[in-house]
């Protein structure tokens, strides 16, 4: 089976279309002036007109206003919306967008927790919780604590880079992960060579599944 991918955090039309090349499935968008990884609405327009079909573009929110949110669509055409603040469901539904709620996670109670009240969402995101952070901190969480059956679209995120994306997969049984600060030069900035280390490894992760 192919282990999905992302490279959130993009910031550079180069960065974006060289992820494409190494056969990401998505990139992310970061809409958050608290990160600094935060893109502008013409860095965003720019990224997404150079992106080729099939790439996936995500938009990511930290507690925004149904305003701002609104207000970046018109100007954006994001397919997914990445949600990675305190939002509720209802919040994160009334868009008209698939959505993804990040949780940060301490124990199976926040996985339990997160199932029972994002039911429509169209995945979820797993992420090291670090007090006063909403992401993007290069942290890892123990992944033995993931149930090894969860009946939702989910994604493993929090500390993921070339050198334990594969023993990350194996352990948690992810088919989706989700990249940021583990292949960057700074923030914001990714390193070539680092994707393609990278997308290398959970390619071959993937076709040795097959």
């Amino acid at each position: 089976m192919k282990i999905r991918s992302k490279i959130c955090g993009m910031t550079r039309v180069e960065d974006a279309l060289l992820a494409a090349r190494l056969g990401v499935d998505a990139i992310g968008l970061i809409f958050f002036a608290g990160s600094k990884r935060h893109v502008t609405l013409q860095q965003a327009q720019a990224i997404v007109r150079a992106v080729p079909p099939f790439v996936t573009v995500v938009g990511l929110f930290v507690n925004a206003s149904a305003v701002e949110v609104q207000e970046v669509l018109a100007h954006v055409p994001l397919d997914v919306l990445q949600f990675h603040g305190d939002e509720g469901a209802e919040f994160c539904r009334q868009f008209q967008r698939p959505y993804i709620k990040a949780i940060r996670v301490c124990n199976t109670g926040d996985i339990e927790a997160a199932i029972a009240t994002y039911t429509d969402a169209r995945a979820l995101l797993f992420d090291a919780a670090v007090a006063g952070q909403y992401g993007g901190t290069g942290q890892t969480f123990d992944w033995q604590i993931l149930p090894r059956q969860l009946n939702r679209p989910w994604i493993l995120s929090g500390g993921l880079k070339p050198e334990n994306i594969a023993s990350a997969i194996r352990q948690s049984h992810a088919q989706a992960v989700d990249v940021s600060s583990g292949v960057e030069i700074t923030a914001g900035i990714k390193d070539g060579q680092k994707m393609q280390a990278l997308m290398a490894a959970i390619n071959s992760f993937g076709l040795s599944v097959d």
